[in-house]
């Protein structure tokens, strides 16, 4: 297929939104792609070959799920705008690998979808343009299904890209990148313009790559108190790990308890969240886990 061709234009995209009379609603964070090259990109850095089975979210008018049809074996791709359904059985009539799921992923069984549509041998990876407003919700459910999934390449908002990929004793730090790293390892593999959608989006988009790990990098007793240790480090950024754990725990132990759990950790209370690793946020969990604690 030429680039011409392709659904990913400036061209053929303003062709198919007179045609279908198709209007953006910005509820749905609706951004579509019409740059090939990038689209290339994003297949490339997402490892597709033609044994790849392929999940895709919010495919649009199909100029990413156009691209995956043509490099991985088997598409199945979730869009929750109605108006859309007709336009992809248009655009993607001459892919017969390719499967539409009218439904909100939020709200699909992915375990019994998978299994459905794809092979139990096969490798499977999800690569998706995800709306920013509902991204980390949409990763999250990913991540805390356990998909028999080996990657997720995601275009994201830039500035998001860089918390799930963030490293202890930066800016971009905080919960969300222990959250994500917990899963997955997390890289930064490109940055895409602004002029590479229409409408043109009002922030920088940059593509994430997340390899899912086989087994976290840490042993937690209780997953969920976890991060929920973790929110509460990260509560209030300025505040000492000290500090923030006096609020978090003041119905369960006192200042002087809380001091000691700390010294039993061995970790400085003075200490704020974005300088702790994720091994000392388990230790530090570990510390204060007793079940009848809870």
């Amino acid at each position: 297929m030429n680039k011409q061709s392709a659904i990913a234009t400036p061209s053929r995209t303003k062709e198919l939104l007179n045609k279908y009379r198709f209007t953006f609603k910005k509820s749905l964070g609706q951004n579509f792609l019409i740059d090939v090259n990038i689209l290339k990109k994003i297949i490339h850095h997402a490892g597709i070959n033609e044994n790849t089975g392929t999940i895709e979210i919010g495919p649009g008018m199909g100029a990413l799920t156009e691209q995956l049809a043509l490099h991985s074996n088997q598409v199945t791709a979730f869009e929750v705008d109605q108006r859309l359904i007709p336009v992809l059985q248009d655009t993607l009539t001459a892919y017969k690998n390719v499967s539409i799921i009218h439904q909100d992923i939020l709200q699909a069984d992915l375990v019994d979808i998978i299994k459905q549509k794809f092979t139990p041998e096969q490798d499977i990876k999800v690569v998706a343009n995800l709306p920013y407003y509902i991204t980390t919700p949409i990763l999250m459910k990913l991540l805390r299904d356990h998909l028999p999934v080996s990657s997720i390449t995601v275009m994201i908002q830039k500035e998001v890209a860089a918390r799930m990929a963030a490293k202890p004793n930066t800016k971009s730090y905080g919960s969300l990148s222990i959250a994500v790293q917990y899963y997955t390892e997390a890289h930064v593999v490109m940055s895409v313009p602004k002029t590479a959608f229409m409408p043109q989006p009002n922030v920088d988009s940059a593509v994430l790559h997340l390899t899912l790990r086989k087994s976290p990098p840490v042993h937690v007793i209780d997953t969920g108190f976890f991060f929920s240790v973790v929110q509460a480090c990260f509560g209030q950024r300025r505040k000492t790990l000290k500090n923030n754990l006096f609020r978090y725990f003041e119905d369960s132990f006192s200042r002087e308890e809380i001091e000691e759990r700390l010294q039993q950790a061995g970790i400085d209370g003075i200490r704020r969240g974005e300088s702790l690793s994720m091994e000392e946020f388990a230790l530090l969990s570990n510390t204060f886990y007793h079940p009848s604690d809870k």
